[in-house]
């Protein structure tokens, strides 16, 4: 086996993030690659789920005035990326950011642009359908706090 042939297996954790009214979610835009993403990244070693989550998500939005709602479980996403085969469990929470407040971001994470839409937006403009799989669970889960 080719020492670039492997099975690379990781953590994410990361969030479905909505404006304080619950109207809003806001989705990620990376224009090198032409996607549209969830805020979410590497669980460090020694790092809860929960405590990954809300720092990713600051890393990538610059938001870090959020608050999480509740767990949305997770699911495991499999994709190949050269001739490595990808194995990423995922954590999401749901979240609310509780102001428009906004810290200076890690220049890595400068590629990507939040953007807030209305959840059909979310649902049309998310490049993968793990993603939207993650906004209709948060949906529902709110649905369910209104009733």
């Amino acid at each position: 086996m080719d020492s670039n042939d492997a099975q690379i297996n990781y953590t994410a954790a990361g969030g479905v993030v909505s404006d304080v009214t619950g109207e809003l979610v806001m989705l990620l835009i990376r224009p090198s690659r032409d996607e549209v993403r969830l805020p979410k990244g590497h669980v460090e070693a020694g790092e809860t789920l929960r405590a990954a989550a809300l720092r990713e998500v600051a890393e990538e939005t610059g938001y870090d005035d959020l608050e999480i709602i509740t767990p949305l479980g997770s699911q495991l996403v499999a994709f190949p990326m050269g001739n490595r085969s990808i194995k990423r469990t995922e954590a999401l929470f749901l979240m609310r950011a509780r102001s428009k407040h906004q810290i200076e971001r890690p220049q890595a994470d400068e590629q990507f642009f939040p953007v807030w839409v209305s959840w059909n937006e979310a649902l049309a403009h998310l490049t993968f359908e793990a993603e939207r799989e993650w906004v209709r669970r948060a949906l529902q889960t709110l649905k369910r706090a209104t009733e």
